[in-house]
């Protein structure tokens, strides 16, 4: 049995970009732990009244991650505990237990205990843009590298075979957005997420995890405050959404492919 680690800033990160390989890599006999930065107390809020849910809104999104992990077959959750940053330019994102302003050492010293009881063969984070710059998944993705670099100065004998960013192909960004209907793209172009993707030659890993979209879908709907009913993404058809997130795409960041690219499967060669 081998061992996937994947990091990630919020509850609900894991279900879209990575849901299909978590669940693929548990169907193969596989240990996944799934590593969370912060509990994601900043973010919108839906299908909850404000007022009630805010104060305890890391509870409620807490739950709805152990119940998004037990659909996607996470054999350990554990949480690094830092408060969501929000956005730049927010006060959150100044706050001081913020997972933005964490001295790196210290968030780097967390990971490398968990790394160091799993030892997991592939290391799963995002990629230096934090695929679309917020900031907790800025940070992960330099807390990620901090930790395995620390790793490799202190000569530990251990060092996971391959670590992947997750990753949109551009091409594929493009015309997913030139496909989307108008107001779905208008709501897109409003929206302070933009995604440009990945640099298509920069992605080596291409799993194919269309059997497992039902229940990605599932999961991501286990995080109920964060699933606007009336977003595109919410009402997309079920052919549409396969199409979209039927195959999950990853660039290999250490480690050597396993096979000939793009790999399909990100134990390939471990």
């Amino acid at each position: 049995m081998a061992t996937l680690l994947l990091v990630h800033a919020h509850p609900d990160d894991e279900a879209i970009s990575t849901g299909g390989v978590m669940m693929k890599a548990r169907d193969d006999g596989h240990r996944v732990v799934l590593v969370t930065a912060t509990r994601g107390e900043v973010g919108e809020i839906h299908n909850m009244d404000e007022e009630s849910s805010r104060p305890r809104l890391g509870e409620i999104r807490t739950k709805e991650l152990e119940n998004a992990a037990h659909i996607l077959g996470v054999s350990r959750g554990v949480f690094l505990d830092y408060r969501d940053s929000g956005m730049v330019g927010t006060a959150d994102n100044e706050n001081p237990a913020s997972f933005h302003q964490a001295s790196l050492n210290e968030a780097a010293g967390k990971l490398m205990a968990i790394l160091r009881e799993e030892k997991p063969d592939v290391v799963v984070t995002y990629a230096e843009d934090g695929t679309y710059g917020h900031p907790d998944h800025v940070k992960a993705h330099m807390v990620t590298n901090a930790a395995l670099d620390q790793m490799l100065r202190a000569n530990d004998s251990w060092s996971p075979r391959k670590v992947y960013y997750t990753a949109i192909p551009r091409s594929m960004m493009q015309a997913f957005m030139e496909q989307m209907p108008e107001e779905a793209r208008r709501q897109s172009q409003e929206s302070s997420i933009q995604i440009i993707g990945t640099p298509d030659e920069l992605v080596t890993t291409r799993v194919d995890v269309k059997r497992y979209t039902e229940r990605k879908r599932k999961a991501f709907a286990a995080h109920v405050s964060q699933n606007d009913p009336n977003s595109w993404f919410a009402t997309m058809a079920d052919q549409i959404y396969e199409l979209a997130f039927g195959t999950e795409y990853y660039q290999l960041a250490r480690g050597k492919p396993g096979s000939a690219l793009p790999e399909d499967d990100l134990f390939v060669g471990t």
